[in-house]
């Protein structure tokens, strides 16, 4: 323990062997591999969350694919002065998609 963490009062505690498997499972399931860390938060908090960032990783994919379609419209609208309504349709598909991703990832947080 590092003497400058402000943790000075140590705590002690038995468990059985099942009780110490579940402890692991559980921190294997959150990614988290530092034991006392686990305790001390859970002691204190009562939950330890991990996020599954592979939906906000498809929205940001989503989001990077609408830009770009945006600058490359915006540039030809620039150049030739025309706007094609295949690209408004285009957007249009694009945009729903990236707000059935929004939507899906609102749900999903409403529900922890």
């Amino acid at each position: 323990m590092k003497p400058d963490s402000g943790r000075t009062i140590p705590l002690y505690f038995k468990v059985s062997p099942e009780e110490k498997a579940r402890i692991d499972e559980k921190m294997e399931q959150l990614g988290i591999h530092n034991r006392r860390a686990y305790l001390r938060k859970m002691a204190v908090d009562g939950y330890a969350v991990r996020v599954d960032m592979a939906d906000f990783k498809a929205l940001v994919s989503l989001l990077r694919i609408c830009s770009n379609n945006l600058n490359q419209i915006a540039k030809r609208v620039n150049s030739t002065g025309n706007l094609y309504a295949e690209d408004v349709a285009d957007l249009q598909i694009r945009y729903g998609e990236l707000w059935n991703a929004v939507s899906t990832i609102l749900s999903r947080m409403g529900n922890l």
